[in-house]
Parts: structure tokens; C-alpha cells; sequence
């Protein structure tokens, strides 16, 4: 469980450009690429936002791309720089980096600027990660992230949806060279749905099973 700000979409510093380092030794990222190549076969090229100055150099974005998926009625997100993307530098033995990544499917229905959600998603989605670079906080599956936000987290901030519950995602976890990665899914959720879990009334599994594995703006609070 965690409690964090999510940014809007102007604070976010990605940009809609691939600039993934393709070198021979890019073992952890191209496990991940492969992974979400055999959910969206025939997707070769999904839409990438990198960042501008990576972490490493001073940068304010901890994670190195985010990939998006066309998933039909969804857009798929999943992330690459929480597990060793290249060579091994995490020390547990069994776990790549962190040992996750992020993954969240968008809903398309009432999205009225699509690129400028698709930003908004990449900047909530540096800004958890910058939690864990920052403040060695961890996420797994199973897990609620409280806001005490009122606004949507949309372009708009019109939906009700303010924080998240976690799940593994349909791509489980993977085996890579450089140790195992779980895919953590973000799956937004109201405040209402939020304090009911905080609040022991509900637990976060009931949550998923009544709502979904997919974050859709335009829905309404379950309780």
C-alpha cells in the first residue's frame, strides 16, 4: 500500500519518440519487448515515449521508455526501467533491478485527446516509478495506492478515478538474463473504492473482480 501525488499530464517530460538503446547487451529490455509482442503479435513498432535526459545524467525521469500497446478497446502501457534493462546490476540474485515493471490498460471510450492521456498516463507512471528511485518504495501486486486527491487523474479531471489498485498483469512474470520481472498493473480506482479498502471493507481483490483489470475514465464508483 502507498499514499503518493500523481502529477498532471503538463509535468510530465516524455516525449512520443523511440530512443530505446538497441545494443546487443540490451538483454532485460528486449524480454520485455518480447513479452508484449506475444500479446500484440503483428505490433512491431507501438507507439514509445521516451525521455529527454535520462536519470542517470540528471534527468527527472527515472524510466528509460513506455511503450503503448493497442489493445482493441484499450491501449496498453507498460513500462522499461524498474528492472536491469541491460546487464545485471541489481543484487538479488533471482530478481532483475527492482524485479517489476508497470503495466496499465486505458480504456479508449470517452477520451477526447488521446495523445494528451496517453502523456498523462507516462507522467503518473514516472512519478510512482520516482518513488521507488527516490524512496526505495516497492509495489506489488495486490496493493492499494491512496492519493487524497478529490480531482480525476485525466486530462480533464473530470473521472471520479484518483488513485490505484494493483494486480499481476495478463503477462505474468517473465524470465529474463538478468533475473525474474513481474508485470505490476495499475488499475484505477475512486477515492470511494480506495477508503472502503483503507477502511477493511473491502478488500482489493473484490475490488479488481467487480471493476476489472482496466482503467475506463467514464465508470463510476462501485460503492
Amino acid at each position: 500500500m502507498s499514499s503518493t501525488n500523481i502529477p498532471r499530464p503538463e509535468e510530465d517530460k516524455c516525449r512520443d519518440e523511440d530512443i530505446a538503446d538497441a545494443s546487443e547487451r540490451a538483454y532485460g529490455w528486449d524480454a520485455i519487448t518480447a513479452a508484449f509482442d506475444a500479446l500484440y503479435p503483428g505490433q512491431d513498432d507501438p507507439l514509445h515515449f521516451g525521455c529527454l535526459i535520462p536519470w542517470q545524467l540528471g534527468g527527472p525521469d527515472p524510466l528509460q521508455g513506455i511503450s503503448v500497446y493497442d489493445g482493441g478497446d484499450y491501449f496498453h502501457f507498460v513500462t522499461y526501467g524498474l528492472s536491469d534493462l541491460y546487464e545485471k546490476e541489481g543484487k538479488d540474485p533471482d530478481y532483475s533491478g527492482y524485479g517489476y515493471e508497470f503495466t496499465l490498460k486505458l480504456a479508449k471510450a470517452g477520451l477526447e485527446d488521446v495523445m494528451a492521456e496517453q502523456r498523462g498516463i507516462a507522467g503518473i507512471l514516472q512519478s510512482l516509478a520516482r518513488l521507488t528511485f527516490q524512496n526505495g518504495e516497492q509495489f506489488y501486486p495486490d496493493e492499494y495506492i491512496y492519493t487524497g486527491q478529490t480531482t480525476g487523474m485525466d486530462v480533464g479531471q473530470k473521472s471520479q478515478l484518483t488513485g490505484f489498485i494493483t494486480a499481476l498483469d495478463q503477462a505474468g512474470t517473465i524470465d529474463t538474463p538478468n533475473g525474474k520481472v513481474d508485470f505490476v498493473q495499475l488499475i484505477g480506482a475512486t477515492d470511494a473504492e480506495l477508503k472502503a479498502i483503507m477502511e477493511k471493507r473491502l478488500r482489493v481483490r473484490e475490488l479488481a473482480e467487480k471493476i476489472g483489470d482496466v482503467t475506463d475514465y467514464t465508470r463510476k464508483s462501485v460503492v
